[in-house]
């Protein structure tokens, strides 16, 4: 069986206005400590998943390993290569991708042979915008001649696998100003493309700030709803120009450069997550670890299982997820296969979202229609309701 390793490290140089991930700005001094964890989490993960009853995945093979965050790029190269070496220690590993997230200012010409001496074949590289007045906006550290720079040390540093993410609905973002990052980023040619709609809730200071009517962080700059969504179709319709393929909402590359990594949780396939905040799944059971470092790096310390949520999948959960992540594929899904898997039918609901233009069927498999990627919520909400 194969399985892919996700390696969470929550380090950042500052918090970006819209996060909401359980990330955060730490001292340097913790950087050692924390990986000196999780390299013993991996070493000694078959007793703990025994000592805590969780079913192992027999024969796996790891063939995918993303380092993520947070920014890892920010840590010492040689501790990133102490992490790959544990899990080839730990793990069979078949290896077809291995992927670190990096920030632009935080690339060099040494950290990226580093890298690529390490094992690291694949960069994502947090881009977001390539006007510097919303990136300032957003808490970002990199400005606009950042991403130029570290284009050229990455491809210098001979990486063949280059992503790079845009966020639609910056604060002070426009149409203009839109068109014109897409357009700067086309012009680099990265093999994967992201592009993410700007999410309002209350784990980010941004988005608590506008659900309270607020103006910090430029809150009242945001664009609309209808301009996001606008933002989205134009990108969709660019890349698809450019020759890039559309094969999940957020998610396009050049033909063969998909993410294996993250088409992993599109699939329900297994991965194992190491760090503070990192989920793992076998299949049938889902855990995550404690999302404080310190707590974290505490149990790994004491011998202990550094888990904080563990739950068993029920069928309902598992079909649910089917349909839910499965639709996030533009290829859509095999809706007869997962009837028969999961013994039910779902042809009275589709037909209904069918009628109201929510979905509709291409070669026999299910998808999202595709004026509607950019409400997909909408859609997911109605299917499962």
């Amino acid at each position: 069986m194969k399985a892919g390793v996700y390696v969470q490290v929550p380090f950042c140089q500052t918090k970006c206005t819209y996060c909401n991930f359980h990330t955060g700005v730490f001292s340097h001094e913790l950087y050692a400590p924390y990986v000196e964890a999780i390299v013993r989490e991996i070493a000694e993960y078959p007793r703990l998943l025994r000592e805590n009853n969780i079913q192992e995945i027999p024969e796996t093979v790891v063939d995918t390993v993303y380092v993520g965050g947070g920014t890892p790029s920010l840590l010492d190269p040689n501790a990133l290569r102490g992490v790959l070496d544990a899990i080839r220690a730990a793990f069979p590993c078949n290896c077809e991708e291995v992927t670190l997230e990096a920030d632009p200012e935080t690339i060099t010409p040494e950290k990226a042979a580093a890298w690529r001496a390490a094992g690291f074949d694949r960069i994502s590289m947090g881009v977001q915008s390539f006007r510097d007045t919303e990136l300032k906006a957003a808490g970002r550290m990199h400005r606009r001649e950042d991403i130029f720079n570290a284009m050229r040390i990455l491809r210098e540093a001979n990486f063949k696998k280059i992503s790079a993410d845009l966020i639609a609905g910056l604060p002070h973002q426009t149409d203009v100003s839109w068109d014109d990052s897409v357009g700067e980023l086309l012009a680099l040619r990265p093999e994967h493309i992201s592009i993410y709609l700007m999410e309002i809730d209350e784990g980010s200071r941004l988005g608590l700030e506008v659900l309270n009517g607020g103006t910090r962080y430029s809150a009242v700059a945001i664009p609309s709803d209808d301009a996001m969504a606008g933002f989205y179709d134009r990108a969709c319709a660019r890349l698809a120009e450019a020759g890039y393929v559309h094969y999940e909402i957020s998610n396009w590359a050049l033909p063969g450069f998909e993410s294996r990594h993250n088409l992993k949780y599109w699939r329900r396939e297994p991965y194992f997550g190491f760090g503070a905040g990192a989920h793992s799944f076998n299949g049938a059971e889902r855990w995550a670890n404690a999302h404080d470092p310190a707590a974290y790096a505490s149990a790994i310390r004491q011998g202990r299982f550094p888990v904080e949520q563990l739950e068993t999948v029920t069928q309902m959960q598992a079909l649910e997820e089917e349909l839910f992540l499965g639709l996030r594929q533009l290829a859509g899904i095999d809706l007869a296969g997962i009837e028969s898997k999961y013994g039910t039918t779902l042809r009275p609901r589709i037909e209904e979202l069918r009628a109201q233009g929510l979905v509709e069927w291409h070669g026999g498999l299910l998808r999202l229609a595709p004026d509607r990627l950019a409400v997909s919520n909408e859609v997911f909400v109605n299917l499962l309701e």
